[in-house]
């Protein structure tokens, strides 16, 4: 049984949906838009539930797509983190927003230092990846 709060909920989301038309992500161009669509929702101060369900989908399709497109078997964190700034032309003293210090960044570039949570999370945010890629899955 529905209720009147359930049917504006359905419309207002309907809505939602209209206006970003999410679909599975085939192109970069198409996942460049979505998480252009992403971004606008996330930095609200506060989301509605119809949409945080948007923003959740969102997010899904763009694991999904990266996943696919973006799949380094074997590397480790670091070398991918190497390949990312290689790809985006840049170099250590360019990641200090990151790492917060020129020796940490340092240390960690050199493989005497792991990622820490925080540098996952700002890496991940920094180029647009899912967090899964700086996680070392080897052995």
């Amino acid at each position: 049984m529905s209720t009147v709060s359930e049917v504006e909920n359905e419309k207002e989301y309907s809505k939602l949906l209209s206006s970003v038309l999410p679909h599975v992500i085939h192109t970069e161009a198409e996942n460049e838009r979505a998480i252009a669509a992403l971004e606008v929702l996330l930095n609200q101060k506060t989301r509605t539930t119809e949409e945080s369900r948007l923003t959740e989908l969102l997010t899904l399709l763009i694991e999904d797509f990266e996943a696919r497109s973006y799949a380094v078997a074997g590397a480790t964190p670091l070398e991918i983190l190497r390949h990312l700034m290689e790809a985006n032309n840049l170099r250590q003293v360019d990641l200090l927003d990151v790492f917060g210090t020129a020796s940490i960044a340092s240390e960690v570039l050199n493989g005497k230092r792991d990622l820490a949570k925080s540098h996952i999370e700002r890496l991940s945010q920094r180029f647009h990846v899912s967090p899964e890629l700086f996680f070392d899955r080897r052995g």
